[in-house]
């Protein structure tokens, strides 16, 4: 005899944005629209270097499943992904490559520095560590850990998915974000 199927019961729906809706017919800001549209649909690129790459596979496996959350799809190209995860020790060496990594995604684009080394070189205070990657590119959400465990990655995913539901359209065209990207030397 099989046993009973269980069915999840837990399954929360995607929220819908604020707006007017009725029988086939619904009215809302298209920023909010397309916000939740980019939130579910996380294209990440991971560029591991060491242990916290280790804990992000563990976050793709099956037990913690990042896609549950729209990040399930990894392109290893720059130029289809809109999230680069950057998880471990980056060499100054390294750095020019990381750049050029962030300049051939597309807009927009999210950073998530994952770990102690990315976040701020961790334990290695040495000259040939780069102390943090926001000394060469923008970064959007820190996940703390040395290393992190999955449910911190996983906490990193959905503070991005925040980013970009409540991120306006114009965000990216606005002088302060012109003026941030001049002082990291990109135009």
């Amino acid at each position: 005899m099989g046993r009973p199927v269980q069915y999840n019961t837990n399954i929360k729906p995607a929220e819908i944005p604020e707006g007017y809706s009725g029988e086939g017919f619904m009215a809302t800001k298209l920023d909010q629209l397309v916000g939740m549209g980019r939130a579910n649909s996380l294209w990440p690129l991971p560029f591991a270097t060491s242990c916290c790459g280790i804990e992000f596979m563990a976050t793709m496996g099956s037990n913690y499943d990042l896609g549950r959350f729209g990040a399930e799809r990894m392109a290893f190209t720059p130029r289809q992904c809109d999230v680069l995860l950057v998880a471990g020790t980056i060499a100054k060496k390294l750095a020019p490559v990381l750049r050029q990594v962030y300049l051939q995604m597309a807009e927009p684009r999210w950073v998530v520095a994952i770990g102690a080394c990315a976040s701020s070189g961790g334990i290695f205070d040495s000259y040939s560590v780069l102390q943090g990657i926001d000394q060469v590119i923008p970064v959007d959400v820190y996940v703390p850990g040395c290393p992190p465990r999955p449910e911190g990655i996983l906490e990193g995913i959905m503070k991005v998915q925040e980013l970009t539901k409540n991120e306006s359209i114009r965000r990216r065209t606005h002088p302060k974000y012109a003026e941030l990207m001049n002082s990291y030397g990109i135009e």
